[in-house]
């Protein structure tokens, strides 16, 4: 009775340290690049989430100092919206790409359903040891009024805006991926009070 007790327990906390990792079908982007400029390639990932939903996940990687694997650094699940489905709506797909000088491009969209269109990018950088999303940009319009229209370029780590054509200032902020919200941008943009 003892030695099932045992089994049983010592299965339970591996399947619940499993429970943590992700499912290699729920990746559903991926990008790689030198995130923290020492010379190794790292990773970033795009993952659905276990239940259904359209809430994707950001996981950052940086190659180990002194190993050749891949350490996560940065784990945002539920950090930006998209399709997660091979068979899901079209216009709605999520992508993540490497930019020049070690910067992470994470875009999402609607360009499908409804009348109301947009399109955001999140630039997150490697600054003083943690990924920061460091600008935002964020377009829309209205398919049925012409004049709904709005751009907004923010960078955030220096606070300059470009909204609808004109310049504007915030405060610089350093916001870490997990703790970034979307109405942070909307609100430096004058999108929203």
């Amino acid at each position: 009775m003892f030695k099932f007790v045992l089994i049983l327990a010592l299965t339970s906390s591996a399947n619940s340290a499993w429970a943590d990792q992700i499912e290699p079908a729920a990746i559903i982007a991926a990008a790689t690049g030198d995130w923290n400029g020492d010379g190794g390639s790292d990773l970033a990932l795009l993952v659905a989430p276990p239940e259904p939903s359209n809430d994707v996940g950001i996981y950052l990687y940086l190659r180990d100092k002194n190993h050749a694997l891949q350490r996560l650094v940065t784990m945002a699940p539920g950090k930006i919206w998209g399709n997660t489905r091979l068979d899901g709506m079209l216009g709605q797909d999520p992508s993540i790409e490497a930019r020049p000088g070690g910067s992470i491009a994470v875009s999402s969209q609607n360009s499908a359903i409804g009348r109301s269109r947009w399109e955001q990018t999140l630039t997150i950088a490697y600054r003083d040891e943690q990924f920061v999303v460091a600008g935002y940009t964020y377009s829309y319009y209205d398919t049925l009024d012409t004049d709904d229209t709005g751009q907004c370029d923010y960078n955030i780590l220096t606070g300059k805006v470009m909204a609808k054509g004109k310049a504007s200032t915030v405060e610089p902020k350093t916001i870490a991926v997990g703790d970034w919200q979307d109405e942070v941008g909307q609100k430096a943009c004058g999108f929203t009070e």
